[in-house]
């Protein structure tokens, strides 16, 4: 019973409760007013005729634009007012004029070195090519002279997690979706609060969607009277509104500005096998040494600029200010960041540029598999034109309706040649690309609607780095523990068939 009780106690079942109430209230008002007058009937549906003109002339992902119309058109009295109240991908315009502010103010410390993107046209113009785009379009330059140490689990990165915190002396800033008190967190916590007392500056930004179940409502004033100063990012209002699907997905750790971390794993006992939920937890993640880390720490201070008093001289946060030694390192290493605030869809044509490029292979792990027309389009034409696709999915789904959702996109893949195999131990959480022994990229971008159009997101483009083998070899590692998936497990019946496409159709919606 108490157990029962401290549920019922939770932020997440109350939110959840208060965002119900609000449903049921706008849908008995709804009908209530309509019933009342002719007039409110042809009002509403006069809206929900203007919203699907909107939509059609609306420069939109075709597929969320799809379950838009559809949604609108099956409900004409409440769908357009409905995609008023959620439906706008756009966050809000308080927070779009904040960030972009920052963005401006980091035009200059952004700036590309022309010689180091002239060394790779000269070896990949292809490469090149997608550096330069993301350079002008993420804003977020192309760097050598870095190491890159890549971890194919999460309790090897946090071994070296824990390393690389006890060594601080100036700034730790930690910016992270998920945060749950256990073991992991705890042991970097305890750092943490050491670190203050010797005069380091923590700074520490969690999303506070991705925590609402797992940290007490006031847990930024919680770390300020440790003395760490914290940012809960888009606090989370129990209010049905748009601006609640813009959540920060990244996962970043910057150390003194030389040494930062990136990938798909957060701070909670699961991703480092410590506590199991879904079978064995598979992610990755990459330490960085070097130039590029100079990205990682912008990355997080425009977030932090926008909301708390800003650092404006940026100089001081360059790799070499307290590392006056050089950097060493192979290959070419490009930390990029993905915004909900412009319409590009950067970490998306990221992963369609490399599927372009590949010559060879292209092995992909991904948790979750929702994707536009573009990318499905992308996988299959690669494996067309005789390139080895493979995707790493999971075998034990953190969300079975998803994972069942996803499995409407196996068909068209399955038939185009590429391969997808299910890791029979567990979960996969990894957001990774390798191709050709060149490339890779390691980061938060999953392939799913969200994390390509609403998240802030962020990942690691490797060139030409000897951590690409890493990651090729790891992938190699992974298929053999796999049931690799064919036509005949994609079989549902009609009913399931049916279920399927009504699914895929509100994925983008998920």
């Amino acid at each position: 019973m108490k157990k029962l009780f401290r549920l019922f106690k939770s932020r997440l079942v109350l939110v959840g409760l208060a965002i119900l109430l609000q449903v049921l209230w706008w849908a008995l008002f709804m009908s209530r007013l309509t019933s009342y007058s002719v007039f409110f009937n042809v009002f509403f549906q006069l809206i929900s005729i203007g919203i699907l003109l909107y939509l059609i002339r609306k420069d939109e992902n075709s597929a969320y634009k799809i379950a838009w119309i559809i949604l609108v058109m099956g409900v004409p009295l409440f769908g357009g007012v409905l995609y008023l109240m959620v439906g706008n991908k756009k966050p809000s315009k308080r927070l779009a004029v904040k960030m972009a502010a920052v963005k401006m103010e980091m035009k200059e410390a952004l700036s590309q070195n022309q010689w180091i993107l002239k060394e790779i046209r000269a070896q990949d113009p292809a490469v090149a090519g997608n550096l330069h785009y993301i350079g002008e379009f993420g804003a977020y330059p192309v760097w050598k002279n870095t190491e890159v140490s890549y971890f194919s689990v999460g309790e090897q990165m946090f071994a070296s997690m824990l390393e690389d915190l006890r060594k601080a002396e100036h700034y730790i800033f930690l910016e992270y979706f998920i945060i749950q008190e256990g073991l992991m967190w705890d042991w970097i916590l305890e750092i943490l609060e050491q670190k203050v007392k010797e005069g380091v500056d923590v700074r520490l930004i969690y999303d506070d969607v991705g925590c609402v179940s797992l940290l007490p409502v006031h847990y930024a004033n919680i770390m300020e009277q440790k003395g760490i100063k914290c940012l809960a990012f888009n606090r989370f209002v129990p209010f049905v509104s748009l601006v609640m699907n813009n959540r920060d997905h990244r996962k970043i750790m910057v150390i003194d500005g030389h040494t930062a971390y990136n990938g798909g794993i957060n701070l909670a006992d699961e991703y480092i096998n410590k506590k199991l939920r879904f079978g064995h937890w598979k992610d990755t993640g990459v330490r960085l040494h070097g130039d590029a880390v100079f990205n990682f720490t912008l990355m997080f201070l425009e977030v932090w600029n926008a909301f708390r008093s800003p650092d404006l001289d940026y100089e001081i946060f360059r790799p070499h200010r307290w590392h006056p030694e050089h950097f060493t390192g192979s290959g070419y290493v490009a930390p990029y960041a993905d915004t909900p605030l412009d319409n590009e869809s950067l970490g998306e044509n990221v992963y369609i540029n490399i599927l372009n490029q590949a010559k060879e292979y292209v092995y992909i792990a991904t948790p979750y598999l929702l994707i536009s027309d573009e990318m499905e389009n992308a996988l299959c034409l690669a494996a067309k034109r005789g390139v080895d696709v493979r995707i790493l999915m999971p075998g034990i789904p953190d969300k079975p309706m998803v994972f069942f959702m996803a499995k409407s996109y196996y068909p068209p893949l399955l038939k185009a040649g590429v391969q997808i195999y299910e890791y029979t131990p567990g979960f996969v959480h990894a957001k990774s690309y390798v191709c050709d022994d060149r490339i890779a990229t390691v980061g938060t971008i999953n392939m799913d609607f969200r994390s390509l159009y609403l998240h802030f997101e962020c990942g690691t483009f490797l060139y030409d780095c000897s951590a690409v083998l890493d990651v090729k070899k790891d992938m190699e590692d992974c298929f053999p523990k796999c049931h690799q998936v064919s036509i005949g497990d994609c079989r549902q019946g009609m009913v399931g068939n049916m279920i399927t496409s009504v699914l895929r159709v509100l994925a983008p919606l998920m």
